[in-house]
């Protein structure tokens, strides 16, 4: 399983509590061309193949153009992936728990490469906060539709 890289420059990690149970969480999430649907911070994405391991996705969100690639596909528990944008190398990895009928989702992501002194700050802001808008459009969109 991959997994984040602890030592990165730029890391954070965000968690929400979704009142639907976890298959509904996990179809909304793995539908990436759907994602600019619920989460306006992503403006367009489209998936190259299967949702399995080694399946590429280019998506356009906030920082620019994206292309990542999907390493661990476990549903409905875990996805995870790589990607690159601008200089910088991600590892983001989402996890999916069930429990008194609600859905804990647990995402963490890394940021290496071209992160000057200058930028850092300002870079770990930034991924802090799309990981929180994430999971917070996410949570309204599947209790949504639940």
């Amino acid at each position: 399983m991959v997994s984040i890289n602890k030592d990165a420059p730029v890391l954070a990690r965000a968690e929400i509590e979704i009142d639907a149970d976890q298959e509904t969480v996990w179809k909304i999430l793995t539908d990436f061309e759907g994602w600019p649907k619920w989460n306006p911070d992503v403006k367009q994405c489209l998936a190259h193949g299967e949702l399995e391991s080694g399946t590429q996705f280019q998506w356009k969100a906030g920082l620019g153009n994206i292309t990542s690639v999907l390493q661990n596909v476990e549903p409905p528990h875990l996805l995870a992936w790589t990607g690159k944008m601008m200089g910088l190398n991600a590892i983001h990895v989402c996890k999916i728990d069930f429990a008194d009928n609600k859905t804990f989702v647990r995402t963490e992501e890394s940021w290496e490469g071209l992160v000057s002194d200058d930028m850092h700050d300002k870079l770990q802001e930034n991924l802090e906060m799309l990981l929180q808008s994430c999971l917070k459009h996410l949570k309204a969109e599947v209790e949504r539709l639940s």
